[in-house]
């Protein structure tokens, strides 16, 4: 079978350290991208076939948004007081979330009336990582229009995706929470 053109980015990005498009094209870009500000809209996708399967569309009510995070460990200022050396609470310091996470959380804060479809990285360098968020609307009338986004619609609020991300066994251990709350509010409204 044929290969298309998604494939063959997809085999260019794959590769993308140790070839040609790192040296000459990416090195370029960073050093561009760095004097930029942390949250930049973009104009289209760096790597359009990651945005497709994103459910990126050139329309209107969608945007892409690169964001720029500091790479590294999260190693604190060590005491002036004695302690000992384990208990200095330097070293091992790790988030708890990914630096994508924190690339979609920002973007989401910089453009509360859109909602995170997905996002991808992009370029990395000694002290930055680069990630592109794909963003929409759902109040657009282009959005609300489209059955491909028909999940979207109606489903704005004030946490958005976030809550929707939620891994299954949390969902459920927080319907069954709400089951048990509403059956002691019931139990107590039946004994008064």
């Amino acid at each position: 079978m044929a290969k298309g053109l998604y494939h063959y980015l997809a085999e260019a990005w794959a590769g993308a350290r140790g070839s040609w498009i790192w040296d000459v094209v990416m090195k370029q870009r960073l050093i561009e991208w760095r004097r930029e500000p942390s949250i930049v809209r973009v104009e289209k996708p760096t790597r359009i076939n990651k945005a497709r399967q994103y459910g990126y569309k050139a329309k209107q009510g969608i945007i892409v948004v690169r964001v720029r995070l500091r790479r590294g460990p999260f190693n604190r200022r060590r005491p002036n007081s004695g302690r000992r050396p384990k208990r200095m609470g330097v070293y091992g310091i790790t988030t708890s979330k990914s630096l994508q996470l924190i690339a979609e959380e920002r973007a989401a804060r910089k453009y509360p009336n859109m909602e995170v479809l997905g996002s991808y990285w992009v370029g990395e360098d000694g002290t930055y990582v680069w990630y592109e968020v794909i963003l929409v609307d759902p109040s657009h009338p282009a959005i609300r229009s489209d059955p491909d986004f028909s999940w979207l619609v109606g489903k704005e609020d004030r946490e958005g995706r976030r809550r929707r991300r939620l891994r299954e066994r949390q969902r459920k251990l927080i319907e069954r929470l709400r089951k048990r709350a509403e059956q002691s509010q019931q139990a107590q409204s039946q004994s008064s």
